[in-house]
């Protein structure tokens, strides 16, 4: 538009220019405004609806396996081996079973690492770290009294904290870390690991519809999502110690306007971004944090397991990509 008149352009030319009385102009510039932001309208992927939790079945592991990736992303640098380990000295998820199958999955099929469960707490001697590529912490949530995992189950304070050591060495040597949903509470009040992983659990409202948005949706690690949000039922996280210095990238964030009237009536909750998950260096090494999800059902989607996959090959060095922090 110049002064008086509209000019309708054609490549890089204008092919007319329409004669408008200056007291249309504001209502032609909002009705194309509208237009633009109608067809930038947010689309979602949303997950099956969440039901009672049972333990996975071979119908459910069919399921994932014909939704999963069949290939990587990525090709490996070279053969990858990514300890999974699930030991819950805590509050004990339901989910857990799912994301150890999840895991093996997306091995098996996407050929992109090789999965060893094992929960002996003794896999975090140094030697042993030293086996893997990546380690991936499945829900692993601590007692209450100390928020530690390692005393938890060795109630040595001295050998407790050189296994913590041990980990923030491993992947500052440049190990990867994939820490999921409820794990990022396994060593809750170590300062270190919050600084690692790029936050601690604080607490989170009751299960609930949840609607996440893409934070930079051309970013690699959120292509399954085809550019789409993604809705899904879920506990909303809420973090806190490192997480308020927001060094990550983050990937995910919680559209918080559509939590339930319950939870908007707390104000920690609606003030704010919230980011549920994200990626950071540490050292050498590589972290991969994801809140989704409490329940199985969030899997059960294409984007879901790509997801997933993505993160878990950038924690292994495998899928490069823009991992600075992006500060809101």
């Amino acid at each position: 538009m110049s002064g008086n008149r509209w000019e309708i352009a054609g490549g890089n030319h204008v092919v007319a220019a329409l004669p408008v009385k200056p007291a249309l102009r504001a209502g032609l510039a909002c009705a194309v405004m509208g237009l633009v932001l109608g067809t930038a309208a947010k689309e979602y992927i949303t997950a099956p609806k969440a039901g009672a939790i049972k333990p996975p079945t071979e119908e459910w592991v069919a399921r994932i396996e014909s939704l999963a990736p069949g290939k990587p992303t990525a090709v490996p640098a070279k053969p990858r081996k990514v300890l999974v380990f699930s030991l819950a000295t805590g509050f004990k998820h339901t989910v857990a079973p799912h994301v150890k199958e999840v895991a093996k999955v997306l091995a098996e099929k996407s050929g992109a690492f090789e999965v060893v469960l094992n929960d002996d707490i003794a896999v975090f001697e140094k030697g042993s770290l030293a086996q893997y590529d990546a380690v991936l912490l499945n829900n692993v949530c601590p007692d209450r009294e100390r928020r530690d995992v390692f005393w938890d189950v060795l109630k040595e304070d001295d050998k407790a904290a050189a296994y913590e050591a041990n980990l923030l060495d491993y992947v500052a040597g440049g190990g990867g870390l994939v820490v999921i949903h409820g794990a990022i509470a396994f060593q809750n009040n170590s300062a270190a690991v919050s600084e690692m992983i790029g936050g601690s659990f604080d607490w989170h409202p009751k299960f609930q519809m949840v609607t996440l948005d893409l934070v930079d949706p051309v970013h690699p690690l959120v292509g399954g999502f085809e550019g789409k949000g993604f809705v899904h039922q879920d506990e909303p996280y809420l973090f806190k110690n490192a997480y308020k210095e927001k060094s990550f990238r983050p990937l995910l964030e919680m559209d918080v306007s559509k939590l339930n009237a319950e939870t908007l009536e707390k104000k920690a909750v609606a003030d704010g971004v919230k980011y549920v998950a994200w990626i950071k260096p540490h050292g050498d090494g590589r972290v991969f944090y994801c809140s989704p999800s409490h329940h199985p059902a969030s899997y059960e989607t294409e984007a879901m397991l790509r997801f997933l996959l993505d993160g878990t090959q950038y924690a292994l060095g495998d899928l490069r990509c823009d991992d600075s922090p992006m500060i809101k």
